[in-house]
C-alpha cells in the first residue's frame, strides 16, 4: 500500500541536519552534556517519525488485513508489529 511520506521525509532530512551539527560539535570539542542533549533531541524526532509511520502503518495495512477475507495476511501483519516491538524492546 501506497503512504504519503513527504511530511515524514522533510522530518528526516532536518534530523539529517541535526546529525551533522552534532558531528561539528564533536569535531570542535563541545561539551559532552550539550552533545549528549542534541543525541537525545534527534532520538525523540526519530520515535516521533516511527510513531507516525507505525500509526499510518495501523490505519491502513492492519485495518486492511482485519477486515480482508485472509486470516494468513491477518496473522502475518499481527506478527510482523509483534516482532517490530520486541526488536525494539532488544536495543
Amino acid at each position: 500500500m501506497k503512504h504519503d511520506h513527504k511530511d515524514n521525509i522533510q522530518r528526516l532530512k532536518t534530523i539529517e541536519g541535526h546529525i551533522r551539527g552534532i558531528q561539528r560539535m564533536l569535531e570542535n570539542d563541545q561539551y559532552c552534556i550539550d552533545v549528549i542533549r542534541q543525541i537525545q533531541a534527534v532520538q525523540a524526532a526519530l520515535n516521533k517519525i516511527s510513531a507516525r509511520i507505525l500509526d499510518g502503518h495501523l490505519n491502513t495495512c492492519l485495518l486492511g488485513a482485519i477486515e480482508g477475507d485472509d486470516p494468513q495476511e491477518r496473522t502475518r501483519v499481527l506478527t510482523e508489529i509483534t516482532e517490530v516491538f520486541e526488536t525494539s524492546n532488544k536495543i
